[in-house]
């Protein structure tokens, strides 16, 4: 049953006038969604029109007559034009009584992709398309265009004059119809037109609920914040618009589902990073949907919901979108038809005592080894890609091995569950194994019928671990069980030390980026890989990034520590291991490690959550997983498991801290585990969502969102600064003040008790628990950086301020170089485009610098319009006096503004250019290259200043290059002995003034001028010292030149490789 529309109080009002005095029948659905995308003055003029009307028997044919052509000028659902309020269609764009002229305008627009449509009412926001110069033949002239070409037009025609005044967000980001933000007017408490609307994403969304129904049926809603201080409820608009919906053209987005996006974190702003909203797309009044219906037309919320998963068979609410928000995680489908795989229920392995009986927690629940794990057969975990994080594949090469293990979301036939699968080669083909542990909504028979939308999805899989960094927490748990002092802080020296050579050095700059290299896709690797200088002013500034990125991550405790690992945990499906043995599978050289070694997991507090275990080697464990890698099994024995042990963890994906590191070994000394003292979880004692009619159900899971939105406690986040506040005193305490150690014990295994629980209160639907007054420090350790602070004398204490001392030094970029005055003003509109369009992101304050740098990268109109233009050229020389060009162009700018952090522009786009291509500075080529002898001069030149003076051996990568001079001086020779008659024969058939004119003809390619000789041999005699004081400068203090040079030895035209290749390598 689907809910009925609400409209205004007023509307309803001036309804029930009509019903009483026309004796009509009620108004439809489809008339109160007419109804409802107008705005409200102008559907209250229309129904007051209605009232005075002598003859309205029929309200319905009424409301359609006077709102018919809003029905015929829109297209199909994917073609629906958006509104820029995205909420209501504007009383300008619609007139009720009259043909208005916008009404072309929408005919035009409505036969534009929704993409193209979307994209172009982004351009003009603030505004009504009737309120735009422009008319429908222009819209339709751009209909078969490309969209980069698209986008192209529309800026020129009405973004370049309309963006720039606007302080609203109109770049490529989300969804196609992906963002919108609705605000409320604290006087009139109506919802306000959206500040803005943005998209469309040209590339698809990476969640399970995107990739069901399409980019364009899903909207992200953010809620803005509202004013308090009136005396009716200040979220009513709110409420109202999730039980009418969201208007974006002629199609309506209904509210579907949420996610608490900030777990184990401090939110800085909800509106952004905590919690996110989702609208999918129900119905449309455009004529044209009715003959392509779409999948939840005429269903419920509710039942729409039931093609994902059945939720509904949830005992609470938060339960309730609690697991229906694992549709949002962030994953890559594995394509395999689900129809084709077994799935099978296995049972969980569960503790046991000293007599053989189930250990049940607090909650009376039986304790289990296997919580969140299970086992995937061979044929399906090769299909599954390799390196997988967060959704995203980070390497596509051929591997030979499936991933040891895989972190998944599967939805089938109304069951939903997570966790990893195990490899295991012992399953038969296309073969799953689940636990019930692992179930996270069941199926409910009575709706066996119901069609799902079935799909395994992959969020992680074992990949190798990266540069392995402590953290605050993990230091101070170190400390405490007695790692010295000493052992962090020659860590600390030595990366900086190493961070101070990354300039001049290029093994250290090498590895910097390469360890950073997700910050900039390893574009700064890659200039280094291919030859450029280190002085090079874009590569100064973003090693200087890599520095200050490294510094803060060391002032936060991050210290890098060799030796260790973060691997994926599971159980071990042998059974050998003992209850204090682990066995640990890194790289297939190395295969089961064994020795000791410390398992911690992040964020752990506790001070017997670092463990000390000893690594085995498990033979029949290759029976499983073969030659597959990286990852940590636990046993599955002892009264407890291993995993719940350290801070409360399991085996769904969880990465643990693994760690052989000689010196942590010897001088650590582990704690007792921890033991949760709480009382039993409390859970939410709320309605059951099946006892809900649907109506009451959407109410409660959007006064929910609201609840989560503006008024969620940051219990975690509280509780995690308490608890390191009170750490920090502890450490900095002698044995003579043992009662008040002993009290400040007491009050961090409180904080600790609480802080686990609230973190799986979530999954729990479980109420959490405020902090207590008690528990709360008046002031903080500096390095917290809060404004009521102490000055921590403790180890983090230490390595804060010692790393704050140290701050990086800016590099200059150098003067230009002059290149064609064609390429100069190509490229200049180029750039200047793309200054205004990030000046415009930069200006949205709800998203951060780095964001709205990768968004440009991938989906913004200048990037597009730069790649498509620049790579579209025919070839490499072609290319070349672009990339000089805008090399220039932004260089000039960085200059003028002194700022070496704007030359990163031209590397994000002509960068594969530039690092492929060997070109030097522009006055040496414009002066060596005005006679053709000058590739003899530039080849001595270059094996002049690479073999002799800075003593590297000779191996050019342009062979043809350096050595075609010489094969002409030497083919020259035998060319003058064979051809040698018929140039005599020439000159004596031809008479002197022909003669004369060969000779000045061949004297002007020679010198073209007799001064430019002696100018040549200047400049390559200038060129040779310009390279012995490049190569001394380099011993001291790097310069700033501007151009790459070619890669002097092997090891510079290695592949991009990871670290764990590289390092045998470099």
């Amino acid at each position: 049953m689907r809910s009925v529309i609400a409209l205004p109080s007023r509307l309803e009002t001036v309804l029930e006038k009509i019903y009483s005095k026309h004796k009509c029948p009620h108004i439809s659905d489809e008339s109160r969604q007419r109804l409802s995308s107008i705005p409200e003055d102008l559907a209250f003029d229309l129904l007051r029109k209605a009232f005075n009307s002598p003859g309205t028997s029929s309200l319905d044919r009424f409301i359609a007559s006077k709102l018919t052509h809003i029905v015929t000028v829109t297209s199909s659902p994917a073609k629906s034009p958006p509104r820029k309020d995205g909420c209501r269609v504007s009383q300008e764009e619609i007139s009720v009584d009259s043909e208005a002229p916008p009404q072309l305008l929408l005919a035009a627009l409505s036969e534009l992709e929704f993409n193209k449509a979307f994209l172009l009412l982004t351009y003009i926001p603030g505004k009504d398309l009737g309120q735009v110069e422009i008319t429908a033949e222009e819209i339709r002239g751009w209909k078969d265009l490309s969209m980069v070409a698209f986008e192209a037009a529309v800026w020129d025609r009405l973004g370049r004059i309309i963006v720039p005044q606007q302080t609203v967000d109109c770049h490529s980001n989300g969804g196609v119809a992906t963002l919108i933000t609705i605000s409320v007017m604290s006087l009139q408490t109506e919802v306000t037109r959206s500040r803005f609307i943005s998209g469309p994403r040209l590339e698809p969304t990476g969640t399970h609920l995107h990739k069901a129904l399409g980019d364009d049926n899903v909207l992200t809603v953010k809620f803005a914040d509202v004013q308090k201080n009136s005396s009716t409820d200040p979220y009513s608009a709110y409420k109202r618009i999730a039980k009418n919906g969201i208007m974006v053209g002629l199609r309506r987005y209904q509210f579907f589902v949420f996610k608490d996006g900030g777990k184990g974190e401090k939110k800085v702003d909800f509106s952004t990073e905590g919690v996110k909203c989702y609208f999918i797309g129900t119905d449309s009044t455009s004529a044209n949907d009715f003959g392509t219906p779409y999948i939840f037309s005429g269903k419920s919320i509710c039942e729409a919901r039931m093609h994902f998963m059945h939720v509904h068979t949830l005992p609470s609410l938060a339960n309730y979108m609690a697991r229906f928000s694992l549709i949002l995680s962030k994953t890559k489908k594995l394509e395999v038809d689900m129809n084709g795989i077994t799935f099978e229920t296995i049972d969980d392995i569960h503790c046991h005592d000293e007599n053989d009986k189930d250990v049940l927690d607090k909650n009376g629940k039986p304790c289990i080894h296997s919580d969140g794990t299970g086992y995937i057969s061979e044929d399906l975990a090769r299909m599954c890609p390799v390196h997988v994080y967060k959704g995203k594949c980070l390497r596509s090469n051929n591997v030979q091995n499936p991933p040891l293990l895989i972190q998944f979301r599967m939805f089938y036939d109304g069951y939903a569950a997570k966790g990893s699968f195990l490899l295991n080669k012992k399953l038969p083909p296309c073969t799953v194994q689940v636990r019930p542990s692992m179930i996270m909504v069941s199926k409910d028979p009575a709706f066996s019928n119901v069609s799902t939308f079935g799909s395994l999805e992959v969020v992680n899989t074992s990949n190798p671990p990266k540069r392995t960094k402590l953290s605050r927490n993990l230091v101070a748990l170190l400390s405490y069980g007695g790692v010295p002092d000493e052992f962090f802080l020659d860590i600390l020296l030595n990366t900086l030390e190493e961070s101070k050579s990354i300039f001049n050095n290029k093994r250290a700059a090498l590895k910097v980026t390469l360890n950073y290299g997700d910050m900039d896709d390893h574009n700064a690797a890659r200039m280094i890989l291919a030859g450029i200088p280190l002085d090079e002013p874009h590569l100064q500034d973003q090693l200087s990034i890599f520095s200050k990125t490294e510094k803060n991550d060391l002032k936060a405790g991050r210290l890098p520590v060799s030796e260790s690992y973060y691997l994926m945990g599971t159980v071990d499906p042998t059974g050998e291991l003992k209850e204090d043995e682990v066995c640990v599978i890194l790289c297939s050289e190395s295969g089961q490690i064994s020795g000791n070694v410390l398992v911690y997991r992040n964020p752990g507090l506790h001070f017997g959550d670092i463990h000390v275990l000893k690594a085995t080697y498990v033979k029949t464990l290759e029976e499983y997983v073969g030659n597959s890698k990286y990852g940590v099994f636990f046993p599955q024995k002892g009264p407890r498991s291993l995993g719940d042990e350290i801070a409360g963890g399991d085996f769904d994906g969880d990465l643990y801290f693994i760690s052989r590191n000689p010196e942590l070994l010897e001088h650590f000394k582990p704690s007792e585990p921890w033991v949760s003292l709480t009382p039993p979880i409390n859970i939410n004692s709320a309605k059951n969502p099946s006892q809900l009619s649907p109506e009451e159900l959407e109410e409660e899971l959007f006064n929910m969102y609201l609840k989560t939105r503006f008024h969620a406690s940051n219990v975690v986040g509280m509780a995690a600064d308490s608890w390191l506040t009170i750490m920090d005193q502890f450490l900095t305490l002698g044995d003579e003040r043992a009662e008040e150690k002993a009290e400040m014990k007491k009050k961090m295994l409180k904080l600790i008790d609480i802080y686990y629980d609230a973190l799986d209160a979530p999954k729990q639907g479980a109420e959490v628990v405020n902090l207590p007054d008690e528990l709360k420090p008046d002031i903080f350790p500096h390095y917290l950086e809060r404004d009521q602070k102490f000055n921590s004398t403790s180890i983090l204490g230490m390595i804060y301020d010692f790393v704050h001392s140290h701050t990086a030094e800016e590099h200059k970029p150098s003067a230009a170089e002059p290149v064609s005055d064609h390429h100069m003003e190509k490229c200049g509109r180029w750039y200047e485009k793309y200054r205004k369009e990030m000046i415009q992101a930069m200006g949205n304050k709800d998203e951060s610098a780095n964001e709205v740098i990768q968004r440009y990268k991938q989906a913004s109109s200048s990037m597009n319009l730069m790649d498509h233009e620049f790579y579209g050229a025919a070839g490499l020389e072609e290319l070349y006096p672009q990339a000089l060009a805008l090399y220039n162009i932004v260089y000039d700018n960085a200059v003028k503004m002194n700022n070496a952090r704007n030359c990163g522009f031209v590397w994000k786009v002509a960068g594969p250019v530039l690092c492929s291509l060997r070109y030097i500075p522009v006055s040496f080529m414009q002066t060596i290259k005005s006679f053709p002898p000058a590739t003899t001069a530039t080849s001595t030149k270059t094996i002049l200043a690479e073999s002799l003076l800075h003593g590297y051996k000779f191996d050019s990568i342009n062979p043809l290059y350096y050595m075609s001079p010489f094969a002409s001086m030497i083919l020259g020779i035998p060319a003058l002995l064979l051809e040698g008659n018929g140039i005599m024969s020439w000159f004596e058939a031809h008479g002197p003034v022909s003669l004369v004119a060969v000779a000045v003809l061949v004297s002007w390619l020679i010198f073209r001028k007799y001064m430019n000789a002696i100018g040549c041999g200047i400049t390559l005699v200038g060129c040779t010292f310009y390279g012995y004081v490049r190569h001394m400068l380099s011993q001291q203090m790097p310069g700033t030149p501007r151009t790459p040079r070619t890669p002097r030895t092997k090891m510079e035209l290695l592949p991009l490789v990871n670290n764990d290749k590289l390092e045998g390598k470099v």
